[in-house]
């Protein structure tokens, strides 16, 4: 009988660095590169629009900062929302099921 080892981290091969989806890559390349834009545009000597210039690459670097039981918080962000905005209550349909009707057996 052959037995398999496989290591607990086998699924981290297949992201970038062991820590990103393409997708998260991309998310984060867009809020770097929006930032890039805004710094020359707005003056950023005043502290408000110097916020406002980070806001994009600090919103997406908080987004694909991985957190332990999920792959990062944007995947956690959306778990959260389909429990709370997905059915919930869900009704048996399995074998003993006959939705309130009594079955002759005749």
């Amino acid at each position: 009988m052959e037995q398999f080892l496989i290591p607990a981290n086998s699924k981290k091969s297949m992201l970038i660095f062991g820590l990103f989806r393409p997708f998260d890559l991309g998310l984060f390349g867009v809020g770097v590169g929006l930032t890039l834009i805004l710094l020359p545009i707005l003056p950023v000597t005043e502290i408000m629009y110097a916020v406002i210039a980070l806001l994009p690459a600090l919103i997406t670097g908080f987004l694909v900062f991985p957190i332990p039981n999920y792959h990062n918080v944007r995947t956690a962000i959306m778990s959260v929302w389909k429990f709370y905005t997905e059915r919930r209550i869900y009704y048996w349909k399995g074998w003993c099921f006959s939705n309130g009707e009594e079955k002759d057996n005749k």
